[in-house]
């Protein structure tokens, strides 16, 4: 099938992309201290340069003391990072693309098999990573609020740097996900309860306080996961309707365009019907999806960090879903990792070129 529409135009607010390809966020933890470094600068560029319609950067973390378990993943925050992802949107502009940074916030995590720990203990809605496993400190409400603020500052000075747009981490078991999830949410107050519903109070209140920070002009994406990583069968929405539930207040508070993350984008999210996790997002709530998992590989994320590799799929699937309007943008992650020219290669029909994707790719910021 051609993969032509994938290469019409997408304008949306503050985003006006030559094309559908978004470079997914991939953790690089290459930012020492927090600081983004010229070569990561480097890498973006070159994704831009290789014509991918919009990059979202690694997960970058938010001004809170506990947010991060890694000594060397990003900060959005202080002087010193914020010069260095000013060099990051610098380059992507001067290399043709636009960018958004994704704003993070771990929650409640493992300790890291590095050894580094944060100055002060993880935070989460109950102290808990997954059922049983108890790592951290419950959040206050204080501490609840300082959080919120701190998300809608990230917003703030992503937009005065000139970033195009913001991406909200709010999947795969991170801290918005705690509060969605009922095994990791045990709260009794204004931030807990029983249903989906109840627990989406605090990315409510996130979604509002950063579309109070950047206007009503300013693009937003989120990002979201049903999967867990302790848990792929997991499924926060068993329903169309209890999916409606979860994701329209988040539109209505200020999200333009929904993340939905997949391992495999080609499986369906609810019986009686091939749709995907996008497509499905799309048809409850009516807002712009971007689909993601697996595009253009023939092995999943997880398998690679297994050290499994992966080779060249066809997009032929993709193609088709995209075409029937089930999404309006694609996310690609280990092929624009592994390859910063993979859009253009496939927007020139270049497939013979593609490469294929191996764990060594993970140890280092290819350039070319």
């Amino acid at each position: 099938m051609s993969t032509t529409n994938l290469f019409s135009p997408f304008s949306l607010k503050t985003l006006n992309l030559k094309n559908r390809i978004v470079m997914a966020p991939m953790t690089r933890s290459f930012s020492p201290n927090g600081i983004p470094t010229d070569k990561v600068a480097t890498y973006y560029q070159k994704r831009a340069e290789g014509e991918a319609g919009l990059i979202l950067s690694e997960g970058t973390v938010i001004d809170r003391p506990s947010s991060s378990n890694d000594g060397n993943v990003p900060h959005f925050y202080g002087d010193e990072a914020l010069k260095g992802w000013k060099k990051v949107i610098d380059k992507v502009h001067a290399g043709g693309g636009q960018m958004g940074p994704q704003i993070w916030h771990m929650g409640i995590m493992d300790n890291h098999h590095s050894g580094w720990v944060p100055p002060v203990p993880f935070e989460g809605p109950s102290g808990l990573n997954r059922p049983d496993f108890n790592n951290g400190n419950t959040m206050s409400e204080k501490d609840i609020e300082d959080t919120i603020i701190a998300f809608g500052k990230a917003a703030a000075d992503a937009k005065r740097l000139g970033f195009d747009t913001i991406e909200i981490h709010g999947a795969h078991g991170y801290l918005i996900d705690q509060f969605f999830r009922a095994e990791t949410n045990l709260r009794t107050d204004i931030y807990g309860g029983k249903t989906l519903k109840e627990r989406n109070r605090f990315a409510v209140e996130v979604v509002k306080e950063i579309r109070k920070q950047v206007g009503n002009d300013f693009a937003v994406i989120m990002r979201f996961s049903q999967f867990k990583p302790s848990d792929y069968n997991y499924k926060l929405a068993k329903t169309p309707q209890e999916l409606d539930a979860w994701l329209t207040p988040l539109v209505d508070a200020g999200v333009d365009i929904l993340h939905c993350s997949q391992r495999r984008f080609w499986e369906p999210e609810f019986e009686k019907s091939d749709l995907n996790f996008a497509g499905w997002a799309k048809k409850v709530t009516g807002a712009a999806t971007i689909t993601v998992g697996s595009v253009g590989l023939s092995g999943d994320f997880f398998g690679a960090f297994a050290g499994e590799s992966s080779e060249p799929a066809s997009l032929d699937e993709l193609t088709r879903r995209f075409d029937r309007g089930d999404f309006d943008l694609v996310a690609v992650g280990r092929p624009l990792l592994s390859d910063p020219n993979w859009t253009a290669k496939i927007k020139s029909g270049k497939m013979d070129q593609l490469v294929g994707f191996s764990k060594e790719a993970l140890a280092e910021l290819i350039l070319e």
